[in-house]
Order: C-alpha cells, then sequence, then structure tokens
C-alpha cells in the first residue's frame, strides 16, 4: 500500500510542541491502535510500522487463511476465495498480511485521530513539563518577561515554557517590561485544572541562597555552610555563616574583596542590604553580632521564654533598630528570641548623635552633614539654613525637614 506520511499531516504539532520525532512516532502508534481497537474490537492481529527518518506509518492486517465458509473471526481469519485475490499463490493454512489504506477509515474516523493525537500531545506536553520543573524546584532560572499583569508577571523560558512571577513573590522596586530578561528561583509546581502552574519567586530566601552559592566558590563546594537567612524583600537581608576549617573566613569570602562578591547579589536584589555574620551557638554572642551594625554594652537572656534584654549607648539604639525597624526585627527571627532594646543610661544627654536619627533622617544625609563637621543634632542646628544649604550642598527642603525633625528632640 501507499505509506501514510502523516508527519507533515501533523507536523503544526510537531514544531509548536517540545515532542522529539520518537515520542510522536509512539504517540501516532497509540492513537491508531486504539482505533483498530474500536473499530474491529481488537488490536493483537495488526502491525503498525514506524519510520521514524522517514516519518512513515504503515498498517497490515495478519489473518490465517481457512476454508471458504469456515471463517469464524473475521478479524483473525480471512477465506481463501478472499486470500488470492491479495495474491494467487497463497493456500489454506498461511498468514496473510493485507495493507490497510487511510481510505479505510471513514471521515469521522480521521476527523477522531485528529483530535486523539492532539490530546495526546498535550497530555504528553504536560505532563513533561510537570515533571521537568518538578525537579528544579528551588533552583533559579533565567527567562523573557512576555506579559505584565498587576498581580503576577508571564515569563517564557527557552523552550517558551510558561511561568508565573506573582505579584506577593515580587521585591516592592522589581519594574519589568515585556522582553526584559528575569532571574528567579522555582518555588513550587502544582497542578491547577489539569495544567502544570510553575510558579517563580525573588522574595525567597532560597533564592538568596542560590545567588550566594553561585556567586562564592566556597559555599557551593561546602567549605562554607549557610545556616540560616531571614529577608525583608528589598530592604534587609541577614545571613549567618559558618565554616568548619579554620583557615577559611567565611564572612569575608562572602562578602568578597572589598565586597566585589556581594556587590553583583545586592544590585540582583534591588540594594537590599545583606548582613553577614558567623554563626555561633553562644546566644549571647549570636544575639550580639546579629544587631550589627550597633555595638553592644550588655545583655540579659531568658531562654525559656526566648526573649532577650540588650543594653547599649543612646548613640547606638537607632543603629540597632535600623530604618523602618528592619534590623532588630530581622536579628529576632535569624536568633529565634524576641530582643527589646534599652539605653544603658538614664542620664539625659545634652546633644543627641546624628546617627541616632536613622530611622527619620536617610544616611545619605546624615553623611553629607557629618562631612562639614556636623556630627551632633545642636551642632547642625548652630548653623543657618543658608549656610547648610551651601556647605552641604543639600536641597533647601531637605534642611529644613532635617532641621524640623533635629529641633523636635529637644521640645
Amino acid at each position: 500500500m501507499d505509506s501514510i506520511n502523516l508527519v507533515e499531516s501533523f507536523s503544526e504539532f510537531k514544531e509548536f510542541k517540545n515532542i522529539d520525532r520518537e515520542r510522536m512516532m509512539r504517540i501516532l502508534e497509540d492513537v491508531f491502535r486504539a482505533m483498530l481497537v474500536k473499530k474491529y474490537g481488537s488490536d493483537e492481529n495488526f502491525d503498525i510500522i514506524v519510520n521514524i527518518d522517514k516519518g512513515d506509518l504503515e498498517i497490515w492486517h495478519n489473518r490465517e487463511i481457512v476454508e471458504d465458509g469456515a471463517v469464524e473471526d473475521a478479524t483473525s481469519q480471512i477465506a481463501l476465495s478472499d486470500a488470492i485475490k491479495i495474491e494467487p499463490d497463497f493456500e489454506v493454512g498461511e498468514e496473510v498480511s493485507e495493507a490497510i489504506s487511510i481510505g479505510d477509515f471513514g471521515r469521522r474516523e480521521i476527523l477522531t485521530i485528529r483530535q486523539s493525537l492532539v490530546s495526546k500531545i498535550l497530555e504528553y506536553e504536560k505532563d513533561n513539563v510537570y515533571q521537568k520543573y518538578r525537579d528544579k524546584v528551588g533552583e533559579i532560572i533565567t527567562g523573557e518577561v512576555y506579559q505584565v499583569w498587576r498581580r503576577e508577571i508571564l515569563v517564557l523560558d527557552d523552550e517558551g515554557i510558561e511561568l508565573m512571577l506573582p505579584k506577593s513573590e515580587q521585591i516592592p522596586a522589581d519594574f519589568y517590561r515585556k522582553g526584559d530578561t528575569l532571574r528567579a528561583v522555582v518555588l513550587k509546581v502544582e497542578m491547577r485544572n489539569n495544567s502544570p502552574q510553575i510558579i517563580l519567586s525573588r522574595t525567597s530566601e532560597i533564592f538568596l541562597q542560590r545567588l550566594i552559592e553561585a556567586e562564592v566558590p566556597e559555599v557551593y563546594d561546602g567549605l562554607i555552610t549557610i545556616r540560616r537567612i531571614v529577608r525583608e524583600p528589598g530592604q534587609r537581608a541577614k545571613i549567618a555563616v559558618e565554616s568548619y576549617d579554620d583557615r577559611i573566613d567565611p564572612v569575608g569570602a562572602c562578602v568578597g574583596m572589598k565586597g566585589s562578591r556581594i556587590h553583583g547579589i545586592v544590585r540582583e536584589l534591588r540594594n537590599e542590604n545583606i548582613d553577614v555574620i558567623n554563626y555561633t551557638t553562644n546566644s549571647n554572642l549570636f544575639i550580639t553580632r546579629s544587631l550589627s551594625p550597633a555595638k553592644i554594652s550588655s545583655i540579659q537572656i531568658d531562654d525559656e521564654s526566648k526573649r532577650a534584654e540588650v543594653y547599649m549607648k543612646p548613640d547606638q539604639v537607632s543603629l540597632a533598630i535600623g530604618k523602618g525597624g528592619f534590623n532588630i526585627k530581622l536579628a529576632g527571627k535569624l536568633t529565634g528570641y524576641e530582643i527589646d532594646v534599652y539605653r544603658d543610661t538614664d542620664i539625659d544627654s545634652e546633644d543627641v548623635d546624628l546617627v541616632e536619627f536613622a530611622d527619620e533622617i536617610d544616611m545619605w544625609i546624615i553623611d553629607a552633614l557629618k562631612n562639614i563637621g556636623c556630627d551632633t543634632a545642636k551642632s547642625v542646628l548652630e548653623l543657618s539654613p543658608a549656610e547648610l544649604e551651601s556647605r552641604a550642598d543639600l536641597e533647601m527642603e531637605t534642611i529644613l525637614e532635617v532641621i524640623r525633625i533635629l529641633k523636635a528632640e529637644f521640645e
């Protein structure tokens, strides 16, 4: 018979879906066997030959030749008079193989075959995507932003597979347009309405961990262990690291020479401040390190209630709390203690260090004022707004707001 070339007939599925040629041939065979069972009641007496190289599919019906009038099962037997029409030399007892033409299937059956093929391909594609990404959970992937919506972003990987980045898993400062390249970690893979849903995340602690592993070879090789990570996405993160090799400085290795290793991660996380500290089982020391850059005078710990009372000099309190309270909040998460900060003196200082206003005034403004010799609140208030504007190179609106904040301290 003329071979049935179905690869070209269904080439749009082969090209559109991520299915290799061999898998396509197996799907074709399965679909036709199902149709043979439906048409003849069984596929046991049929051979389906698939030529992967040429893309040809042939169907042969094998039957035993019996005397005329002795046919009991038309699927497995054929009368001698019908067999010799195929080839005159056939005799009773021999087996005849007859080619099945595509024309032997009706129009409705051809449509069913096509629909079954589409269904099988979609089913295989969904299962393939699910299996592929189930094994990638916790890994970083790079994709292209295809569509941006209010609640989520649709991302396509290099194979055109659709991935979702929900708003809740985006860093607040994230901003993407169609065509942008995006990096995120595969958070989870779910089946919704019989379709795989791949959820990405840029706020997960695992994302930060994978970024560190990519930047710091000692972490990737296991020479440095990341014990704990806590994040306030886009604001601040704290990482506790440990090394069992005394020759390796885990903090220095993670930060790199002049911050070379950590800077790339900070940029990826939209300037998220990252504190890397040495892990220790000593609770006092661990809490002290976690509150860095603030310096602690003394600490009292209640292990039963998991509370810690930390005492420090007045100019260190704002550093311990941090802008927006993120520093003390993350220190508590990192150590597992609820931390309360107290001033270690009741003496009312006549002046206040500018750093203590870090939760209200941006550090770059404080640094600008310090550069002109104004280290305390009163040293700033002693200068006129015009002089501050000229010397510190700040906008008048900013200077007036700083003066208002500082004056409120002494009122």
